[in-house]
């Protein structure tokens, strides 16, 4: 499955990895660490959209 995906990270990312990578995978959000790509998260975009938008509330830029 994930052979032929497009994986996606932070423009913010260095090149040396330890980042998180997203893709889209039929109306799924799939999520990896650069370091261990074999393990794969799967949410939902609506849930996802949740928890970025608490981590905002929790850790707002000063």
């Amino acid at each position: 499955m994930t052979a032929s995906l497009i994986w996606q990270k932070s423009t913010y990312s260095q090149e040396q990895g330890e980042c998180v990578e997203l893709a889209a995978y039929r109306g799924a959000v799939l999520l990896r660490e650069s370091d261990d790509p074999a393990v794969v998260l799967t949410t939902t975009p609506k849930a996802l959209a949740h928890f970025i938008q608490g981590l905002k509330v929790s850790h707002p830029r000063s």
